[in-house]
């Protein structure tokens, strides 16, 4: 990877990090099912106008939308309203790491390999380490861990939909796909905010809208969407996935530092040690046990 590459994908983990903070602040003055709904409208318009839709069916349009668009941040946006730190939400999303594991071999027939039973087996405990020593702390409530493994698993299920995609005789383009499947969650949000957030609720927040809002809105639209899936899509195309995806573990890394600069969250002694094991699943999965083979290897000789 070249260094401007690498600056770039260093600029995309950095955006996608702070991407937590942004929602925490925008969710002080506007509700979460309103904030997300407004969010993909800010991504596909005007945007459709100028990005050709794609050439794939309805279905899998649909259902990419309706998982990784809807699902994904109607369940981490209110998870993160209901008192889950942003920090740790940057960290427990990425169980969908092993969740598209999971799905992929039920739906495609993947094997699974040892490093990945570890892997999970690992972040699985550091979850519950997480739980234990949030509950304990009464500084995390078990609601905000569920809705966040929640959105892990509908950001899983919106990866099969584009694995689907993805084997199709004719790929789409990563924006034409990011943008047009932005407009599939914006009525479901917006019925759901409506619904469950009430009508009093919307027209308060949409009269006392303030410029943290608007600022929040627009990083999470233009910078953490199209900026951040535009820029991640054209690495994914000029390098092997295996350079590229790893990166994306440096997120939590920078959500956690960014929420403990911008918003003052801490960690107990118990959840750092939960967030380390869910770490260590994290990079097992990926890299295997490469590190220790190497150490044992250097022993040896």
């Amino acid at each position: 990877m070249t260094r401007k590459d690498g600056f770039l994908a260093l600029l995309v983990v950095i955006i996608w990090g702070i991407n937590f903070v942004a929602i925490k602040m925008g969710l002080q003055n506007m509700p979460p099912l309103l904030l997300a709904g407004l969010r993909f409208l800010l991504v596909a318009v005007p945007a459709m106008f100028f990005i050709a839709r794609p050439k794939i069916p309805l279905s899998l349009l649909l259902g990419y939308g309706l998982t990784i668009s809807f699902g994904q941040f109607a369940f981490l946006f209110s998870a993160i309203k209901f008192g889950m730190p942003a920090g740790l939400a940057s960290l427990v999303l990425q169980a969908q790491a092993f969740f598209t594991i999971i799905l992929g071999a039920l739906t495609f027939g993947e094997r699974l390999q040892a490093k990945q039973f570890i892997g999970i087996a690992l972040a699985v405990v550091g979850i519950l380490v997480l739980i234990e020593g949030s509950v304990s702390g009464q500084s995390v409530t078990v609601l905000g861990f569920l809705l966040t493994l929640g959105g892990a698993f509908c950001w899983a299920s919106g990866n099969i939909f584009n694995k689907k995609i993805m084997l199709l005789p004719e790929r789409p383009a990563i924006m034409s796909l990011v943008v047009w499947s932005a407009l599939i969650p914006i009525a479901p949000f917006f019925l759901a905010s409506y619904l469950f957030e009430g009508e009093g609720a919307i027209r308060q927040s949409l009269e006392a809208i303030n410029m943290t809002t608007i600022i929040c809105l627009l990083y999470l639209s233009f910078l953490s969407t199209i900026v951040g899936y535009g820029l991640w899509g054209t690495l994914l195309g000029r390098y092997e996935t295996w350079r590229v995806a790893p990166l994306s573990l440096l997120v939590p890394v920078v959500g956690m530092a960014s929420a403990t600069l911008f918003l003052d969250e801490t960690l107990s002694l118990t959840q750092i040690l939960g967030a380390a094991l869910v770490m260590a699943g994290l990079y097992i999965n990926v890299f295997g046990l490469k590190i220790y083979r190497r150490m044992r290897k250097a022993r040896s000789s």
